[in-house]
């Protein structure tokens, strides 16, 4: 029997396999709002077996976004326009899941193929902010370093969003902490150097985040499951470790996040990363193992085999595809073909199902 196609619960949501989308940034957006190649490039994945389908970082402020083409959720033109991929999500038996984000100091960058570095003002660009007054690279901007009121007003914004989220359709919010954007900048040494309540010791540093987490939990119904998306390790000495991860990883349970989404980097430019295949599923078994949550494996895995062994290994309890989805769609369908397990397909795909099952 396969481990990577059975049910996983969390909450009251059963999710049929272990197979999720990753956030992919689409770069593809109007003032924030999403728009008909949201619906098709997420809906498609829903469509091809996939357990959990999530949104690329939608923005909780407009100077939140990483480009001036993220999407966002934070007005009521945006929780509209997001409802019908939600209803479409859940109409083809996925979970709908948005993570909700804030670039600070890597905000106001160019989308991929416009160009790099920061985006003026005068090109749609804006003011970017973060912990303290230091720039990621020389390419993106100076931020200003956050007041305590301004880190209270983005907190509240991560809250308004949640609720936002639950207007729009999702039944899973998750909050990014990790690759270098805000809240990861608030728990690194290498981009926190605040001397206040908000920076110094590592439990100043995770201030932020779980300030997130519990204004977030408040707002999201008891019954739906909050994930987090977490960095483990800075890959670089002096900056944020797996032990940090484990901690915080238990601190945010106890607040009530259900799941850990276990990436890593991003921190810092000169990062030292020598990625191979399932390079980063190590930091999800010793967060799994030491923090006791639920947790996603990402990052290079692009089999099947590959993904039955992190779910059999009990190396973590989801994994979570992102290039692997975007060249295949229907990669948990061909998945299931490959490992010999009989799972429904769309009724407008079964002509093609026998092919692929080789009877």
């Amino acid at each position: 029997m396969s481990q990577l196609f059975s049910a996983f619960r969390l909450r009251s949501i059963t999710f049929k396999n272990r197979i999720f989308v990753s956030p992919m940034c689409q770069y593809s957006a109007t003032n924030g709002v999403p728009n008909d190649w949201h619906l098709v490039h997420l809906g498609t994945r829903a469509v091809g077996g996939a357990a959990l389908v999530m949104t690329e970082a939608a923005s909780v402020t407009a100077d939140g976004r990483i480009s001036p083409e993220d999407v966002g959720i934070w007005n009521d033109a945006q929780t509209e326009k997001w409802q019908p991929i939600t209803r479409f999500i859940r109409a083809n038996d996925s979970v709908a899941a948005i993570q909700l984000a804030h670039a600070g100091r890597k905000a106001s960058s160019y989308a991929p193929w416009r160009g790099s570095g920061l985006v003026a003002e005068a090109e749609g660009g804006w003011a970017v902010r973060g912990p303290s007054e230091d720039a990621f690279s020389d390419k993106l901007g100076v931020p200003h370093a956050m007041s305590i009121t301004e880190i209270r007003d983005i907190v509240q914004a991560f809250a308004d969003a949640a609720s936002r989220s639950l207007q729009a359709g999702f039944q899973v919010v998750e909050i990014h902490a990790a690759h270098g954007y805000l809240a990861h900048q608030f728990l690194s040494p290498l981009s926190n150097h605040r001397t206040d309540t908000y920076g110094g010791s590592l439990d100043n540093r995770m201030r932020f985040v779980l300030e997130v987490a519990s204004k977030v939990r408040a707002v999201w119904p008891d019954d739906l499951p909050l994930f987090a998306r977490i960095s483990a390790t800075d890959w670089k000495d002096g900056g944020w470790t797996l032990a940090d991860s484990i901690t915080l990883s238990a601190r945010l349970k106890a607040l009530g996040v259900d799941f850990i989404d276990v990436s890593s980097g991003g921190a810092v430019a000169d990062a030292n990363i020598t990625p191979y295949p399932g390079f980063q599923v190590p930091f999800a078994r010793a967060i799994r193992e030491g923090a006791n949550i639920a947790t996603g494996a990402v990052g290079l895995i692009t089999s099947a085999t590959q993904a039955e062994a992190v779910i059999a290994n009990q190396d973590a309890d989801a994994v979570l595809l992102a290039r692997a989805m975007l060249r295949n769609p229907h990669w948990p369908l061909n998945a299931a073909a490959e490992l010999g397990v009989e799972i429904e397909w769309p009724n407008q795909y079964k002509r093609a199902r026998v092919n692929a099952l080789g009877k």
